[in-house]
């Protein structure tokens, strides 16, 4: 068929194959252009939430930049007939091909990560394909988690106080407006720590520790974001910031739960991007715009591509880890930047419906929201047809 993108609220609801397989090749393509021989990096690195984002991005990392066997953990419809599937399903199959080209063990697991089921599975295929992991990535973006005894529990987007208004962009009419964001009661807030916090992380690690398959001095990761002023009672001080805490106290309480194993756990604040989560919540659409605009013009721009082959190679594979003093590792550092703060919060003060073209880079924001579900790319003819399936 002919796939268009059809966007509905804060999601495109199709994908299309080719316009997916080429963010791939063009992720893939990067980190080995900057490969440094001889690096040593993780050579066997289980990912879950390995289908887009953050999670696609390590993958690719760890697989072009260190020569890593990678097994993934996703969630991703297949197509029908009808459908397309979703794009972490397109993704990960061209990622599967490229590495099979480059001779790497590249398999992917597609059901619910928070189950028992999946982790067997993956315990059992550890086993039996790589014998151990020495790299465990957790960055799993899911909305909601069934528990074991069948309870489903959904994050949601709120503030931890008092309600919080302030300026937003409207991504349809790209005007300016005033948002005003809700407070969350306290049970939904304990909801959204059960399903973005750290409880499954630490599940993962005792599960893969107890069957004998997490190697010694072995590496895991989970990904927070922290952000400026602006965005704090949405997020850092909000229902999902509450989260995040909960996954660095998570990564601390399993540096000492597997001393004796050696266990490296750290969590990793990284720079803001589009994403499908981000473009969903208020306020948060017009900083990243006014942001990318700033970091463009600084020349500090990255991509999740961009940020983790930088993680890898600047961060994880030296001796010694750099940490903040909270122990968190900081690749929101060009964010962060003073000069790009004070640049950003300038540009906030004086944007509008009228000027917001010359504050915000709103083209860019479209254009990354497109690519994550395969269109947008100048060498792919989206008017002929595809194979979906």
């Amino acid at each position: 068929m002919i796939v268009e993108p059809k966007v509905k609220g804060f999601i495109c609801i199709t994908a299309h194959p080719e316009g997916c397989a080429e963010s791939v090749r063009r992720q893939a393509a990067y980190v080995k252009s900057r490969r440094q021989e001889g690096a040593q990096g993780p050579k066997r690195v289980l990912v879950i939430g390995a289908s887009t984002g953050y999670g696609l991005a390590s993958r690719i990392s760890a697989a072009f930049g260190c020569g890593a066997a990678t097994l993934g953990i996703m969630f991703e419809k297949e197509a029908s007939e009808k459908r397309t599937a979703t794009p972490g399903f397109y993704n990960t199959r061209a990622f599967e091909q490229l590495a099979a080209a480059e001779g790497l063990y590249a398999k992917t697991i597609n059901g619910d990560a928070f189950s028992d089921e999946i982790k067997d599975r993956t315990i059992a295929q550890i086993k039996e394909e790589l014998g151990t992991v020495d790299m465990v990535i957790y960055s799993l973006a899911a909305p909601r988690r069934t528990d074991r005894d069948g309870t489903v529990y959904t994050s949601v987007l709120k503030t931890t106080g008092e309600e919080y208004t302030n300026k937003t962009l409207d991504l349809r009419t790209n005007g300016i407006s005033q948002v005003t964001v809700p407070s969350a009661t306290a049970e939904e807030e304990a909801a959204t720590v059960k399903v973005m916090g750290g409880e499954d992380w630490r599940e993962w690690i005792r599960r893969l520790s107890g069957a004998g398959v997490l190697a010694e001095g072995a590496l895991t990761l989970a990904y927070t974001y922290i952000g400026p002023k602006i965005t704090h009672p949405i997020y850092f001080n909000g229902t999902i910031g509450m989260a995040k805490k909960h996954l660095e106290q998570t990564a601390l309480a399993m540096r000492e739960e597997f001393r004796e194993q050696k266990l490296r756990a750290y969590v990793s604040v990284n720079k803001g991007l589009v994403t499908q989560a981000s473009a969903a919540i208020p306020i948060v659409p017009l900083y990243m715009s006014l942001l990318y605009r700033v970091m463009k013009d600084k020349g500090l721009h990255e991509g999740c591509i961009e940020q983790m082959e930088r993680m890898f190679r600047e961060r994880l594979l030296l001796p010694e880890i750099p940490t903040d003093e909270e122990g968190r590792i900081r690749m929101d550092d060009y964010e962060m930047r003073a000069d790009v703060q004070e640049a950003v919060e300038r540009a906030w003060d004086a944007v509008t419906t009228e000027n917001v073209k010359e504050y915000a880079d709103i083209d860019s924001f479209h254009e990354d929201f497109y690519h994550m579900f395969g269109f947008g790319y100048d060498n792919i003819d989206y008017t002929k047809d595809v194979d979906i399936l």
